[in-house]
């Protein structure tokens, strides 16, 4: 997602032999057929087969057989990053244990070096997990913000996989604050991105039949932030892979607006004002709320100024509309308005046609052709609810596709839940409620249980810290 833009690449994993790492190998031979069987227990066990389980079009791909595939055990056996999904989930967030299987690690090719994990220096990089006891189905991600394949694994994978699901996800084919380096063109990192999930998807499809013998009775895609956009995005291009998803805050992109560029730069101009609590404070506050961003949020604004306006401003206006500020790469960070290309001053509207085609290439336009239920918090400021999900839930209406959608705006949730724990009993968390929308889309497709009407999430009055990161009923 959009979320903790600033991590950048982290050290290599450990060695795959480690700990609950029980077998590993590497492979760069071509994909291999699969038999039918029935869904259940992994045909021949636990790891049954480990060698013959190869991801298509792999440059280079790493199996290991795993006595634990959740953080449980993924942290001490080396085969996730916790500084990956670092912020994006409560401190007292369970996690679950007892699901053993196969972990594969490797990465498709690509032309860009920003991914340092296992010292391979290689993007397009991925993880899938394939449990022994396996449910039939499939979950498929993208990172958030500018992380890489393991940013999930605390808010998705880890429950995913307990429910019996297999579980692929894609660093999305560049990661770090300078992705905008990669491509020919303005808007050619992010395009990648929605390539990176298709590919993916369609590796990991024949994954599952290599391994179970048959292939996924369901495929659904899920993300956070940026995660939700290309959710979005799949099932607008490609619903043909897809039964459905759950859209986790998804940045929403048009080339009309709204979208980062018209809400971020009224934020840098105004929030400064603001905070100086002078006598044009009152003045710049409601400008911040005319921009998107809501009334009683202002306790988180002083956070976001510090951490994601900026760089979220400058390094997305880098990958759209580089020759704003001519050689520079990113702007100036922190420039006061009125300064030579300044970013705060920024005016998208007034910007070349140019700019608005390559906003184009990766827009959404509300035609999605499996169900989707999306999740927004009230409170986010970092991608403002009435500037983003509302919006886009008005676009799936009025490209006719209603039906195939619900919308839940959830009440004190913000863009990532780790600021719970910053500011408690302000806040909820949104992850409770991602996994209300998961299993409301599972009866939907299971038994055409349709989901509440789309509307407003109630923040319990009454309700502990624990109720809020344990529940989140999405209606009657």
């Amino acid at each position: 997602m959009l979320s903790h833009l600033t991590t950048m690449a982290h050290p290599c994993l450990r060695a795959a032999s480690v700990l609950l790492s029980l077998a590993s190998v590497g492979l760069t031979v071509p994909a291999a057929a699969a038999a039918p069987t029935t869904a259940g227990s992994a045909p021949g066990g636990h790891c049954a087969g480990l060698q013959r389980v190869i991801v298509p079009s792999a440059a280079h791909q790493r199996a290991s057989c795993l006595a634990e595939l959740t953080t449980a055990g993924t942290v001490k056996s080396g085969h996730t990053d916790p500084a990956d999904w670092a912020g994006l989930t409560p401190k007292a967030l369970a996690v679950p244990v007892g699901v053993p299987g196969i972990q594969i690690d490797g990465y498709f090719p690509d032309t860009s070096a920003t991914n340092t994990n296992h010292g391979w220096n290689h993007d397009a990089q991925f993880v899938l997990r394939l449990p022994d006891r396996w449910n039939g189905g499939l979950v498929v991600a993208g990172a958030p913000g500018n992380r890489e394949q393991y940013a999930n694994d605390r808010a998705i994978s880890d429950w995913v996989l307990s429910r019996g699901y297999a579980y692929a996800a894609t660093d999305k084919g560049n990661t770090g604050p300078a992705f905008y380096r990669d491509g020919d063109r303005p808007g050619d990192a992010i395009a990648e991105w929605n390539r990176r999930l298709t590919q993916l998807t369609r590796a990991a499809r024949a994954v599952v039949a290599q391994r179970y013998h048959r292939p996924p009775a369901r495929t659904l895609a899920t993300g956070m932030s940026n995660g939700g956009y290309l959710v979005r995005w799949q099932l607008e291009n490609h619903p043909e892979l897809y039964d459905g998803g759950v859209d986790w805050e998804g940045a929403l992109w048009r080339a009309d607006g709204p979208n980062l560029f018209t809400f971020l730069p009224p934020a840098l101009r105004h929030y400064p004002v603001y905070a100086a609590h002078g006598p044009a404070a009152e003045q710049a506050r409601r400008a911040m709320h005319a921009a998107g961003y809501p009334a009683g949020s202002e306790f988180l604004w002083p956070y976001h100024h510090k951490v994601y306006w900026d760089l979220t401003q400058r390094i997305y206006r880098e990958e759209m509309d580089p020759v704003f500020d001519g050689p520079a790469e990113a702007g100036t960070p922190y420039c006061t308005p009125g300064s030579a290309a300044c970013d705060a001053d920024y005016d998208y509207a007034a910007r070349p046609a140019e700019v608005r085609r390559a906003v184009q290439r990766i827009a959404l336009t509300g035609r999605i052709g499996k169900p989707l239920i999306t999740i927004h918090g009230t409170l986010d400021v970092l991608l403002p609810i009435s500037q983003d999900s509302d919006v886009y839930a008005r676009m799936v209406r009025r490209a006719g596709r209603g039906g195939l959608h619900r919308y839940y705006r959830v009440e004190d949730g913000t863009h990532t839940d780790a600021l719970v724990d910053t500011f408690p009993g302000r806040l909820r968390p949104l992850v409770p409620c991602h996994r209300s929308a998961f299993t409301a889309l599972e009866e939907w497709l299971d038994h055409s249980h349709l989901p509440p009407a789309s509307g407003t999430v109630p923040r319990p009055p009454t309700a502990d810290a624990a109720t809020l990161l344990t529940t989140c009923p999405l209606g009657r």
